[in-house]
């Protein structure tokens, strides 16, 4: 592999393997670099496979191919690509280790010692995208004849979270944030703490709220192009959400001036400074959210489910929706 060359505006760089040469065009430095170690391993597997023979990747390098053949193409890049970030601090040795190398018995130790850091459902969730890796190294690669991490028990999924943010609560974090109902954002953390209200406003997740553009907002309604679910959906817009989007200045087409990282880490900052980190989820907007629609709007469950995007109304009713008993108890008297 030969070092990369600057042209112009772009570099370029050359890859020998078996007497041929392939070359790649890229903007940085890095990219050329990245894209021929990617390329090697490409070729040095196509031979292996060829010759039936064992090729000695190590754990990172197929979790790398993975994300550029697999992952950076998913809704869910963000969180495999923190992952591949981490993988070394995740894995320590057995990083580098032979995929060949990576057997039941050395995953179902990581296991044990990760629970002992984090929670089962991070372990899991942890889980079940390295099983996809190996899943990737069997099925498209042809480099394993099976997957060692379907032979490990995953830890028991937590039960859904059904938690509503208090009053009280609302108003630590706002205050912490340095927001306050009807006003303008102009500040970072501004735009996190009117995402807040905007988000018990409309049950829109976190990640749809930070990829509005100002071309997906219409008289009533907000349109997403691509959600969670895989499909496109339209939130529509009460009186109070429709004011919500007057506050924000209109600096260009997106609307929060916010990536999912720069976000996320805002809004656990805060909740550190104010007490509650642990203890709500940015994600507990949307109970809120569904829970107010029913108490207040008195919405069905089918047109409620227009509203979220559930396709399946179970999860809406036992997960989403939480109305306390004495909720309950006034629309029995109603």
């Amino acid at each position: 592999m030969q070092k990369p060359i600057k042209r112009g505006n772009s570099w370029r760089i050359t890859v020998r393997h078996n007497g041929q040469r392939y070359n790649a065009t890229r903007d940085t430095q890095e990219e050329c670099i990245k894209w021929a170690k990617l390329k090697l391993i490409e070729l040095q597997t196509q031979d292996a496979v060829s010759k039936e023979q064992l090729i000695h990747l190590s754990f990172k390098e197929l979790f790398e191919k993975y994300y550029a053949d697999v992952g950076s193409k998913m809704r869910g890049y963000v969180f495999i690509k923190q992952q591949l970030g981490s993988f070394e601090k995740y894995w320590g040795k057995l990083a580098h280790q032979s995929i060949h190398e990576i057997t039941p018995q050395k995953i179902t130790k990581w296991r044990n010692d990760r629970l002992k850091e984090v929670s089962p459902g991070t372990v899991q969730r942890q889980m079940c995208l390295y099983s996809s890796v190996f899943t990737y190294a069997v099925r498209e690669l042809f480099l394993l004849k099976q997957n060692p991490f379907s032979l490990v028990q995953k830890p028991t999924k937590p039960a859904a979270r059904s938690r509503l943010i208090s009053d009280d609560e609302i108003d630590d974090i706002l205050l912490g944030l340095g927001y306050s109902h009807g006003m303008r954002p102009f500040l970072p953390s501004h735009y996190v703490g009117w995402a807040f209200i905007f988000a018990m406003e409309t049950a829109m997740r976190r990640g749809e709220i930070i990829r509005i553009t100002r071309d997906n907002i219409y008289e009533d309604h907000i349109h997403l192009p691509m959600t969670k679910n895989g499909s496109a959906r339209d939130v529509p817009l009460s009186k109070r959400a429709k004011e919500l989007l007057s506050l924000v200045p209109d600096n260009g087409n997106k609307l929060i001036p916010h990536n999912d990282n720069s976000f996320r880490l805002l809004w656990e900052r805060n909740l550190r400074r104010v007490g509650l980190n642990g203890m709500v989820h940015f994600h507990d907007t949307r109970h809120v959210a569904i829970t107010r629609l029913v108490n207040n709007q008195k919405l069905p469950v089918e047109i409620l489910a227009k509203v979220t995007g559930h396709k399946t109304i179970n999860t809406l009713i036992n997960t989403y929706y939480n109305p306390k008993p004495s909720d309950i108890a006034r629309m029995l008297d109603a």
